[in-house]
């Protein structure tokens, strides 16, 4: 074999022509009966979306009139069609055949790819993992063909046409030759162009010249029957990235217990440090995913705020993560198989540790930060950093403390002068709440008294106004000045209120009367 030939890709194509159906049978529990069909709606008729084997028998196909399909067989079960669960059974599929290859891409609306380059010896073989994946997914109830070749497009085209094929590397040519023309899934112009010219398989269209078929039917179909024969390939789109780091273990016998599955990743934790280690390494981001027997896949995900080299905090973070699910993790008949990777890593820099005391508080600080993250999620734990606008709701931004916390340690905060009051209150509500004024000392006093929350509040003590001008280029046309004041009322309660714009002698409502300008609180000092 060629060094090129080594090189190449393998594809394995999946296929479940009768998904919606299927989907349908295993919700009954297999108890449906036969014969049964899901409809969908085309140009306002209903038609058969998907059938089971007993239907077909019948003679009934996709793009039947349910009409014609009841006069065929009155005793027909209907089900209407679900695209979204549909899409959701597959993506689940997709999640299950994770345990044979990280690299795996949807193929609408009934299929997978799965790139298996380099990984089919762990499972006896091409033929051997092919197997196992068909009958895998026929006991989990599902009708599945599948192929493999070295292209994603000739493996599609033996999937519908040959199942079970596996074509040795450069034998794509061949093993499509004899099929027919509509088995490459173009456009039914170009399949119906293709006949016309005589041209019934896909050999017949490779022995033209490859200008005279992109002159006839274009550059884009030109491609398609190349990748078809084997001649270059497109790349096959992944649902998730490559992890940076993957360890797995399978197991011959499911593990169902607590103690076994934190046994194990731990052990996974340890090989994962090991293999981040010899390229100075560490983790920011882990997932951990159980595999159980019937198919069903759990991926849990911590994240750090700096990189992990330690398989102690791993194994921590996983247990913290794990004890505060809301929703369980579930062994079902037990997990066949658990991977950790890292999906996220960074180099790890090495830090003088030994005479700056301010880096141990900063790990510890770091460490706790990520354990509470683990507990409760890693957008729930914030910083607050300084922002450079005078805008007293855009002064502070909350940002999640894992990625921020290196600029929140660093950030420089206004001074407070000593034996002075605050200028700002202690709690600043993110939309400041209106309050009635009857009556203020113009033009720029404060109220005597303001309603709060149904609550009357009598003015004894006022400090300002401070008057701050909005970012006019942001305001839309609303008002562009805020007089803000530091009040006490007789319970000392101690309110940050403000009125919205100037006050307007010649502002006049219906009836003549001058109109109140709009007053808020916006914060509340202790």
């Amino acid at each position: 074999m060629s060094a090129c030939s080594v090189n190449r890709r393998r594809i394995l194509s999946l296929w479940l022509p009768r998904l919606p159906i299927d989907r349908i049978k295993r919700f009954f529990d297999g108890g449906l009966g036969d014969p049964s069909i899901v409809v969908t709606k085309d140009n306002n008729a209903l038609v058969i979306h998907a059938l089971d084997e007993a239907a077909e028998r019948l003679g009934l196909h996709i793009g039947l009139p349910l009409a014609n399909a009841r006069a065929m067989c009155p005793d027909l079960k209907v089900f209407d069609a679900d695209i979204a669960a549909d899409t959701k059974t597959l993506s689940d599929i997709a999640d299950w055949c994770d345990r044979f290859t990280p690299l795996v891409a949807l193929d609408p609306p009934h299929g997978l790819f799965l790139d298996i380059t380099g990984c089919a010896h762990l499972f006896g073989g091409e033929a051997a993992l092919l197997q196992t994946l068909v009958r895998a997914l026929a006991r989990q109830g599902f009708a599945v063909s599948a192929a493999i070749a070295a292209t994603s497009v000739c493996a599609r085209t033996l999937t519908r046409q040959v199942p079970g094929t596996i074509v040795a590397d450069g034998g794509e040519a061949e093993a499509v030759s004899r099929l027919p023309v509509s088995a490459l899934g173009a456009v039914d112009a170009i399949t119906t162009g293709l006949r016309r010219a005589g041209l019934k398989t896909i050999g017949d269209v490779a022995s033209r010249e490859p200008h005279e078929i992109t002159a006839r039917f274009g550059a884009r179909f030109s491609t398609l029957l190349a990748h078809a024969l084997g001649q270059g390939d497109a790349p096959i789109n992944p649902r998730k990235p490559l992890p940076d780091y993957i360890v797995e273990k399978r197991f011959a016998e499911p593990i169902a217990t607590d103690t076994m599955i934190a046994m194990t990743l731990s052990r996974l934790a340890d090989t994962l440090v090991t293999s981040m280690e010899k390229q100075g390494k560490g983790a920011r981001r882990l997932e951990a995913a159980f595999f159980r027997t019937d198919g069903v896949v759990r991926t849990i995900m911590v994240e750090t705020g700096r990189p992990v080299t330690r398989s102690a905090v791993i194994d921590r973070l996983f247990r913290e993560r794990l004890d505060a699910l809301a929703d369980p993790l579930d062994p079902g008949f037990g997990f066949d198989m658990v991977r950790l990777s890292a999906s996220r890593t960074e180099i790890v820099v090495q830090e003088q540790r030994d005479l700056d005391a301010h880096v141990h508080d900063n790990d510890e600080l770091a460490a706790l930060i990520d354990r509470i993250a683990a507990r409760i999620g890693g957008k729930r734990v914030v910083v607050h950093l300084p922002q450079d606008t005078h805008i007293p709701e855009r002064a502070v931004l909350a940002a999640p403390a894992q990625h921020h916390l290196a600029t929140a340690m660093q950030a420089e905060w206004p001074a407070r002068i000593e034996s002075e009051p605050p200028l700002r209150p202690l709690r600043l509500f993110d939309r400041p709440e209106p309050i009635k004024v009857p009556f203020a000392t113009v033009p720029d006093g404060a109220p005597h008294q303001f309603t709060w929350r149904r609550a009357l509040h009598a003015v004894v003590r006022v400090e300002g106004p401070e008057r701050i001008a909005m970012e006019w280029w942001r305001q839309d046309g609303k008002q562009l000045t805020r007089d803000y004041f530091r009040v006490e009322d007789a319970e000392g309660l101690r309110f940050w209120i403000f009125r919205d714009g100037l006050y307007d002698s010649e502002l006049m409502d219906e009836e003549g009367k001058p109109v109140p300008a709009n007053w808020y609180v916006h914060g509340l000092f202790a």
